[in-house]
């Protein structure tokens, strides 16, 4: 059995073999004084972490706000004169 918690100095011991774990068996957790600090993964989790579950184009399809009439033309008139 592989061991997934590792204190924190004997994760700087052993950093290459916590990386050769995170890619083979999964994420390895790093702990300072009891606690749990980081977490040590693969890049092929952590693209499936931060990947977006849609696209840009379908969060705004499927926005409530989505259909709505909106008036996008810009006023031609100069901006008020502001004094400071």
């Amino acid at each position: 059995m592989f061991k997934r918690y590792w204190q924190l100095q004997e994760a700087k011991n052993k950093f290459s073999y916590l990386v050769k774990l995170a890619k083979s068996i999964g994420p390895q957790i790093v702990t300072r004084h009891g606690k749990e600090v980081v977490v040590i993964l693969s890049i092929t989790e952590y693209k499936k972490l931060i990947k977006p579950k849609t696209s840009l184009v379908e969060f705004f399809a499927k926005s409530p706000l989505s259909g709505i009439d909106l008036d996008l033309e810009r006023k031609k008139e100069l901006p008020r004169d502001i004094n400071f």
